[in-house]
């Protein structure tokens, strides 16, 4: 029998690669990063003190590990890389070529960065331009001028937006005065978002976003349990809605059945709100004095569905209980207007929920599915048998 095999070191979430190379030389360590994306690097760096930090830079020998380090989270500068070729306007494409022959066995060399004396970006060359131009031509004469860039401190989701008509592999990243730091690669950039969009789905339900299916079951349960255990609390919170109201549902079967109906409608509108406004927050779409807007916007959509469904329900119900010679009318207006109040507020908190979850400096994505489901469950199945229980 083979012994399973060991998992690839990349697919590892960042505490558990830190503890996988802590043994590790520094070169080693330097080396196993360089292959991460940065973001990543930046997060399994973040495990190690400062002294080994500076150690594993110094090991480090393309020297960017760290470079961006000081930026924060979900900025262009985080992913900043540095410039393997930059030269002055005056340098011939002979002194070019040849300077970047021994520079391409240890980088890949995309364009050619043209700096003057402050080195302020004036130009870009496209390493293949170099091919094709007479050797005693200089960079000046070749160089695309005044070349497109990105700031460090321009958020992701901005940059991303900048970038995605231009379709460049590399992207030069200056200060706000034209002053070049170094480069960002255009596969980097959504590379980080599509890590972001892809972890929203496990953040909603309390997955931490560094789980990957290579975590040790150790360090996944100590990811997962906490929020299962807020669940578990939020659960009790709407049973104990439901026992509110057991003599109602004893007496009344009819009940019992139309619960999940109401709970599993308005849960899943709600859960449609969440996603299209996290899908907003991540796509930078949601912009300043729209919350409002977009908040009633949902919840308009769930009265329309609301009203649709408690007309369907009210029909099932009405029927149900005079087969069962039970007083069918008030129960068919107790799951419409249950059915429509529930489905509004549930667009209404599917769309507020992540928005105060950002306003208070959370991830809007984390454990917001857990919330949802405790205040739609609460408010549908607290309306329909509240409103059974008055008007019967």
């Amino acid at each position: 029998m083979r012994p399973p095999a060991e998992p690839d070191l990349r697919e590892l979430d960042s505490r558990s690669l830190a503890a996988q190379l802590r043994e590790a030389s520094d070169a080693h360590i330097a080396q196993v990063l360089q292959k991460l994306p940065l973001t990543q690097a930046h997060k399994v760096l973040a495990h190690f003190d400062a002294a080994r930090r500076e150690a594993i830079e110094r090991a480090d020998l393309q020297h960017d590990l760290l470079l961006g380090y000081a930026y924060p989270e979900g900025t262009v500068g985080r992913l900043l890389e540095s410039a393997p070729a930059i030269f002055a306007p005056t340098a011939s494409v002979g002194e070019v070529v040849e300077a970047l022959r021994e520079v391409v066995k240890q980088r890949l060399v995309v364009y050619v960065f043209v700096v003057d004396g402050q080195n302020t970006l004036l130009g870009v060359v496209a390493f293949r331009e170099l091919v094709f131009a007479d050797r005693k031509q200089t960079l000046s004469e070749v160089m695309v001028r005044e070349p497109f860039f990105l700031t460090p401190e321009m958020k992701l989701v901005d940059a991303m937006h900048e970038v995605v008509t231009r379709h460049f592999p590399i992207y030069p990243v200056c200060a706000p005065g034209g002053r070049l730091l170094g480069m960002v690669r255009g596969a980097s950039l959504f590379e980080q978002q599509t890590f972001e969009i892809s972890a929203q789905a496990g953040a909603m339900v309390g997955v931490e976003k560094e789980e990957r299916l290579a975590t040790p079951w150790s360090r996944s349960f100590r990811f997962r349990h906490p929020w299962l255990l807020v669940n578990l609390l939020t659960v009790a919170i709407s049973a104990g809605v439901v026992g509110l109201f057991q003599n109602a549902i004893s007496k009344i079967v009819v009940l019992a059945i139309f619960l999940p109906v109401m709970s599993g409608q308005v849960g899943n509108l709600g859960n449609q709100s969440l996603a299209v406004v996290l899908r907003g927050v991540t796509l930078g779409e949601l912009h300043r004095g729209g919350t409002r807007r977009m908040i009633l916007k949902e919840g308009w959509l769930g009265f329309l569905n609301g009203l649709v469904s408690g007309l369907l329900a009210g029909a099932a119900i009405w029927w149900m209980a005079s087969a069962r010679h039970e007083q069918g009318v008030p129960l068919a207006i107790a799951i419409l207007v249950a059915m429509v109040g529930s489905c509004t507020l549930a667009g209404m908190a599917g769309a507020g929920i992540p928005l105060l979850l950002r306003r208070l400096g959370a991830d809007p994505a984390t454990a917001s599915g857990i919330f949802l489901s405790t205040i739609t469950d609460v408010l549908s199945m607290g309306f329909f048998l509240g409103l059974a229980t008055l008007l019967i």
